[in-house]
């Protein structure tokens, strides 16, 4: 049988499942019943289904995010804010050596489009690419049923501070939602506020602990607050951060609750560079050429605080910024 027979073959075997074939420039997406399957020019490459489809969640769900998302250590995409790098081995080193690496280039939106088309089609009934594992169904086997609510979650934005009248849709018990089931220690008390007569309407506090605390969704940075570049994102933190982020800033991690253990690699090659075990009340600033990949044993809660000014990523890269926020 030829190679062409054999491949046609196995496509026909991956199409019988019941999943479509997914396609932009050179480069060509199929899953079969554990895997997806990525064909470019010159090879293919192959990823667990369970850890691309939540790798996809978030690349969708972030807009490709600040920098770099690695599905794994050889495929994943670089965002320019625009356009959007999707590449194989680019920023594995063994790939660049050998000059195995393929990279193409697309309009953000174009590709936006092919990855939500493929995260709607490749995610079955009962399983949420956004939760913990033991929150969710599994996303193996034949194509069965969707599950379109947990892919299409649209962020729940405030009009103004959280608890005030007019905020909708939001209010400070998390519209209704239940305490997430390992942050039970969590307290859920609210502030005293004691306005000055005629203000009632102005000032306000609420429990962010206890806000968060009840969030659905898991290494998901939603913004407590955004004052001018200056970005205050919450996220719940359990298992494993289904990517390895590739920074094109700074960014300065604040552990709220529990623990994370961080391997931290240099942002080009993949190389061990540290592990940074952070602990309630630790605060770590991720230099702007590495990339990092954490593991939180019990849901946590970690703030990330993001400078979300357009010329910074030019500006490290260019070496007019060094990497790291301070000399000791």
């Amino acid at each position: 049988m030829s190679t062409a027979t054999q491949v046609d073959t196995t496509t026909q075997a991956r199409a019988a499942l019941g999943y479509q074939i997914h396609s932009i420039g050179q480069f060509n997406f199929q899953r079969d019943e554990y895997f997806a399957h990525i064909k470019y020019p010159g090879g293919s490459h192959i990823i667990p289904i369970d850890n691309f489809l939540r790798s996809l969640m978030r690349d969708v769900a972030w807009g490709f995010f600040y920098g770099t998302v690695n599905f794994d250590t050889v495929f994943g995409t670089i965002n320019h804010y625009g356009t959007v790098d999707m590449f194989i081995g680019l920023l594995n080193e063994a790939y660049r050596t050998s000059n195995q690496h393929y990279v193409e280039t697309f309009d953000s939106k174009d590709l936006k489009r092919v990855f939500e088309g493929m995260l709607d089609d490749w995610t079955n009934e009962g399983f949420d690419p956004f939760a913990a594992p033991d929150e969710t169904g599994v996303p193996f086997g034949r194509k069965h049923g969707n599950n379109k609510r947990a892919i299409t979650r649209e962020r729940m934005v405030a009009k103004r501070m959280t608890g005030l009248p007019g905020d909708l849709p939001l209010r400070s018990d998390a519209a209704g939602q239940p305490i997430n089931r390992q942050f039970t220690d969590v307290p859920q008390d609210a502030p005293e506020v004691h306005a000055e007569p005629g203000f009632e309407k102005e000032v306000h506090a609420f429990n962010a602990f206890a806000y968060v605390s009840r969030s659905d969704v898991t290494w998901n940075p939603s913004v407590l607050s955004c004052v001018d570049d200056s970005q205050f994102c919450a996220t719940t933190e359990e298992h494993i951060l289904p990517i390895t982020h590739g920074n094109d800033r700074v960014e300065w991690f604040i552990q709220a609750t529990d623990e994370i253990i961080w391997d931290i690699e240099d942002g080009k090659t993949g190389r061990p560079r540290a592990k940074v075990v952070m602990k309630a009340g630790d605060v770590a600033a991720m230099p702007a050429d590495i990339r990092h990949r954490g593991y939180s044993p019990k849901r946590s809660i970690l703030i990330v605080w993001e400078n979300n000014d357009g010329s910074l990523p030019k500006r490290y890269s260019s070496g007019e910024l060094k990497p790291y926020p301070v000399e000791f």
